[in-house]
């Protein structure tokens, strides 16, 4: 979380559950929600590879409830973003780290 506030992200909810799926952190700067899924791995290939079309799936039907009960963050700019933690390297973030729909970013 430390790393996102670095880059001037606001927390707006820590594991957020609902009948779908969870997401871990959900963030907000400017007019941008990010949706941010965090895997901890052995290395960062590792950490990459957890995250497949089924986990992204469940990301993004989460979200969709999330905005559905927050009408306030209409017209908000969505991002799904990842960030990688490995031993003894800095947390890795990776802005818009898939799209519903399209092939990953990494």
């Amino acid at each position: 979380m430390l790393l996102l506030l670095a880059k001037g992200f606001r927390p707006v909810a820590r594991r957020y559950r609902t009948p779908l799926g969870e997401i871990d952190l959900i963030v907000r700067r400017g007019r941008v929600i990010a949706f941010v899924e965090v895997k901890a791995r052995g290395t960062r290939d590792e950490a990459l590879d957890s995250v497949g079309r089924q986990s992204e799936r469940r990301i993004v039907d989460a979200a969709d409830l999330w905005l559905a009960k927050h009408p306030a963050a209409t017209g908000f700019d969505v991002r799904y973003d990842m960030v990688v933690v490995t031993p003894w390297r800095l947390p890795l973030h990776l802005p818009d780290a898939f799209r519903p729909g399209f092939q990953k970013a990494f």
